[in-house]
């Protein structure tokens, strides 16, 4: 699956010129006036990439497709199993939708500058909205359709918009989710009230709209006059998105228009092996970073066909739906989150539901949100026959950190492992003094100032905020928040959050590593290890297993193995004697399990829900099992 590769080179010119290399990418964009320097270290925290350039990133998603002659190739394939719809949407006819819409937005008093809030559910008018604003130079900001009233309001508060585009309802299996109902409370809870309210009306559940303020999104396009793309500076913003703090309140990831334009259009042949023609999947949401990159941005502006899928990876009808989208559709790269492959393997874990369709056209499957353990890979490689690349970036940086590059030809992988560090990211492990750790050794991943083209250069009205949040801990570093090492041949391996290393007797373990453990069992499609108080070690580790479908094992015989398999690998320091079956595990809606929040409720703490879990009442089962083993 690997054979010769450029990456070593590659990466070593970046770290010889990264001005070079960045002025190079910088040429696969269409500026309206080019940029007086790469980077200029004397703006903003860190420094700003492109400083003076001028562009339209919705020009260099879409219209300049069109006018290259490629109008008729679809841009944007809408597949929803909830709807039993298809839609394939032209670049000539996402054109003229995006600027009809931006037309609409403008007659509203949205101009350059201003915000917009979207909450919609992963239709396309999602994307049309988003860029729709870009073309505008007006900065949205989605919020995942059907959040709730207060964290809606959170985000209204902070970016007071002049107008929010949302959907009368989101479509969930078995249920209607209502979103009119949501928003309202939003806005009536917000200090800062939106102008205007764009609706669009689906007919699984219209809404009534609230006089003077909402309209029919609808039909607000069509009377629109199409409005043309506005050049704003490189260093305006694009976006914002809101990632949960530590504090309670959000925190505003601002993203640029030059360096995010730059770097996510090099990022698809770079790091996926894609470009103008191809089929390209992320299987996530719009309002998750994967979908604003990798949905809406990275394919478009290189010229792809993206998929958005309404849907989930099993129940919509069944376990073998990726598969389906991929073959219908011609999808090249997947990229999807550990956790829908482990959905799926879970379901069906010898690939009868893969095995019923053609996926020769499928090249490889990437894998992102959460760390990955090998037993994914090895069975998704197995049965795929593909090559399976885990990759590991974050909401702050917009695209990869680390991972194996297939525009670069890839380089052996090792399950486990995220991969090598991608040019424009200087990658180290740092230990509580600030110093570099030899290699092999678990400490704090950080990144060398400054951050490449694409990464936060700061947060909305909060740049003390950034500060004391990401470079603070390393002056001279940003701090990814999660623990980890490099190995003597540089592939960094992502072990979990730093607050995830537990100290069992004055001992540093990663829980990951214990996770890694416990999902290589043959019975364990998912698992969570979470640190426990304890009067004598100070933190215990205790594991909550998911077993496959089909499988009934009486839970102490399974304890025991798996405590076995803990003290074989890992040793006896890792104290690891207890583990529980549980039903499922709590998760956000993107797939990353609820750590801290089980660390909480193991530990007696209060908690609060968080606004991003997928189903609450799994807390509720969880906890009952937790409190059962600390008794």
């Amino acid at each position: 699956m690997t054979g010769t590769t450029r990456y070593d080179e590659v990466y070593a010119a970046w770290r010889r010129d990264p001005e070079a290399y960045w002025a190079e990418a910088a040429k696969g964009i269409t500026w309206d006036a080019p940029p007086r320097a790469t980077f200029d270290a004397t703006l903003g925290v860190y420094g700003r990439w492109f400083p003076g350039g001028r562009l339209n990133t919705c020009f260099n998603a879409v219209d300049r497709h069109v006018a290259a002659g490629r109008g008729a190739q679809p841009a944007i394939i809408w597949d929803s199993p909830m709807t039993g719809r298809i839609e394939t949407i032209t670049y000539a006819a996402l054109q003229e939708r995006v600027a009809r819409v931006a037309g609409a937005l403008a007659a509203r008093g949205v101009t350059k500058g201003e915000r917009v809030i979207i909450y919609m559910p992963m239709v396309p008018e999602a994307a049309i909205a988003m860029l729709a604003c870009a073309r505008l130079g007006a900065v949205h900001s989605v919020v995942f359709g059907g959040f709730a009233a207060a964290e809606l309001a959170a985000r209204i508060a902070d970016a007071k918009p002049k107008a929010i585009v949302s959907a009368s309802c989101g479509l969930e299996p078995g249920r209607v989710v209502k979103y009119k109902p949501l928003l309202d409370a939003a806005i009536g809870l917000s200090p800062h009230k939106p102008e205007r309210v764009l609706i669009l009306q689906r007919e699984q559940a219209p809404c009534e709209l609230t006089p003077g303020r909402d309209e029919d999104l609808l039909e607000a396009e069509r009377a629109a006059a199409p409005h043309p793309c506005v050049p704003v500076e490189a260093t305006d913003p694009l976006y914002i998105l809101y990632t949960s703090g530590t504090t309670g309140a959000p925190k505003g990831i601002v993203r640029d228009n030059g360096g995010h334009a730059v770097a996510l259009h090099h990022s698809m042949s770079l790091v996926y092996g894609v470009g103008a023609g191809d089929v390209f999947w992320a299987a996530s949401d719009v309002g998750w970073v994967v979908g604003h990159s990798y949905i809406v941005y990275a394919p478009l502006l290189a010229g792809c066909t993206t998929v958005l899928f309404e849907g989930k990876p099993v129940g919509t009808p069944d376990a073998g739906t990726f598969w389906r989208v991929c073959a219908q559709h011609g999808v090249k790269v997947l990229f999807t989150a550990p956790t829908a492959i482990r959905a799926i393997k879970k379901e069906d874990p010898e690939g009868a539901l893969m095995r019923r369709h053609d996926l020769s056209r499928l090249e490889a499957l990437y894998l992102a949100g959460e760390r990955c353990d090998p037993d994914t890979i090895t069975w998704s490689q197995r049965l795929l026959g593909k090559p399976v690349v885990d990759h590991w970036w974050q909401t702050e940086t917009g695209w990869t950190i680390t991972g194996n590059f297939r525009g670069l030809g890839l380089f052996p992988t090792k399950p486990g492992s995220g991969g090598k560090p991608a040019p424009g990211y200087d990658v180290v492990v740092l230990d509580e003094a600030h110093r570099e750790v030899p290699r092999g050794q678990i400490g704090s991943l950080a990144i060398r100032l400054p951050l490449p083209p694409s990464c936060l250069p700061t947060l909305w009205n909060a740049e003390e905020r950034f500060r004391d949040a990401y470079l603070s801990a390393f002056p001279g570093y940003y701090s990814t928040a999660d623990a980890g090492m490099i190995d003597e041949e540089g592939y960094v391996s992502v072990m979990s959050r730093t607050d995830d290393i537990i100290n069992v007797a004055g001992h540093r373990l990663s829980t990951g590593a214990m996770e890694e453990v416990l999902a290589s069992h043959p019975d364990i499609a998912e698992c969570a290890v979470v640190g426990v108080k304890d009067t004598l070690k100070g933190q215990v580790p205790l594991g909550l297993v998911v077993l496959k479908s089909g499988v009934a094992k009486e839970e102490a015989a399974l304890a025991a193995e798996l405590v076995a398999m803990v003290r074989d690998r890992i040793g006896p320091v890792a104290a690891f004697k207890e583990a529980r079956i549980v039903a499922r595990l709590p998760k956000t809606r993107s797939g990353k399990i609820l750590r801290a929040t089980l660390r909480k409720i193991a530990d007696g703490e209060d908690y609060a829900v968080p606004p991003t879990i997928d189903d609450p009442a799994i807390l509720d089962e969880v906890g009952a099992v937790l409190k059962g083993a600390m008794r």
